[in-house]
């Protein structure tokens, strides 16, 4: 039986001792070598397989930690705002807990696959005019007293999210020279960051976002405003990484890519870091691209 991700790190997580753990069977995903691709690239690169998550997504290792956290304080109810894999992940786990679910999501943005997973478990979801109007009502929510936020302004959020990058380093017997990685919210990098620093040693951080943002396919990175912006700017400049900007073009390029060489099917914004190593190849250097949801959330862009 896999140990909850909760359980495996307690000691570097925010939680009471003894405290019931809302757990699906997150973490502990593959880091997988990708020989063609370090051929192509000329380093050393590994695949973080976070489509393995039980919602098909990395989303999980932070619901984890934040829906037991509600339960905990006596919540009835999360709301979220999501362009599709927080809400699968939101709803899931609230479902796993007995709470209700409120998900927001931009009309329009939604893959079909995290629609379906969102409605299966039951949870209520509205659409609103976009991805920002649907944090700023969920935010208000909250303040209300009604209902806990679970997107990554949740702290518990990255708190659960940083176990990856502990994760990483049992694998790998040290930090990766390069770390890349989708650049929607910035959430995920602000996770990444705490996690090696809690370590004590950072990798360079190659956040890749679409050129395009507000009408990428990548439906996942789909994020005007990115709600991290201050905290990913940190993180890069004590890195020494930078933020690359992909064509639409150049990420499904790159999400073919990882399916032909490499046998992962996944959705294709899980591909933008690849994308960026492409497109920039740190020779030589032992690079992790996390490939953060499975493909089948966006089955309708193989078509």
């Amino acid at each position: 039986m896999t140990v909850p991700l909760a359980e495996r790190y307690r000691d570097r997580l925010p939680l009471a001792p003894g405290m019931h753990v809302v757990t699906l069977g997150e973490g502990s995903t593959p880091l997988l070598p990708a020989p063609r691709l370090s051929a192509r690239i000329g380093a050393d690169v590994w695949l973080k397989w976070e489509g393995a998550n039980p919602t098909g997504s990395f989303k999980d290792r932070g619901m984890t930690v934040a829906v037991t956290q509600a339960l905990a304080d006596g919540a009835r109810a999360v709301v979220c705002a999501s362009t599709g894999n927080t809400a699968a992940s939101a709803a899931a786990y609230a479902a796993r807990a007995g709470l209700e679910a409120v998900i927001l999501q931009p009309e329009g943005g939604v893959a079909r696959g995290k629609l379906a997973q969102v409605r299966a478990v039951g949870a209520k979801v509205e659409t609103r005019t976009n991805f920002e109007e649907a944090l700023e009502e969920a935010k208000a929510l909250e303040a209300q007293g009604t209902h806990v936020l679970v997107n990554s302004l949740n702290p518990l959020r990255l708190q659960g999210q940083k176990t990856a990058a502990f994760e990483i380093v049992e694998e790998l017997g040290g930090t990766p020279d390069v770390l890349a990685l989708p650049y929607g919210g910035g959430g995920n990098l602000c996770a990444y960051a705490v996690g090696f620093g809690e370590l004590g040693s950072l990798p360079r951080f190659v956040a890749a976002q679409a050129e395009n943002r507000a009408g990428t396919a990548a439906s996942a990175i789909r994020i005007v405003e990115p709600a991290h912006a201050a905290e990913v700017d940190r993180a890069l400049a004590e890195s020494g990484g930078e933020i690359i900007s992909m064509t639409d073009e150049a990420i499904l390029d790159a999400w073919r890519l990882l399916a032909h060489d490499e046998g992962l099917f996944c959705e294709p914004s899980s591909a933008a870091g690849l994308a960026a190593l492409l497109a920039d190849p740190p020779k030589g250097a032992r690079a992790v691209c996390v490939i953060t949801g499975h493909g089948l959330k966006d089955p309708d862009v193989v078509a």
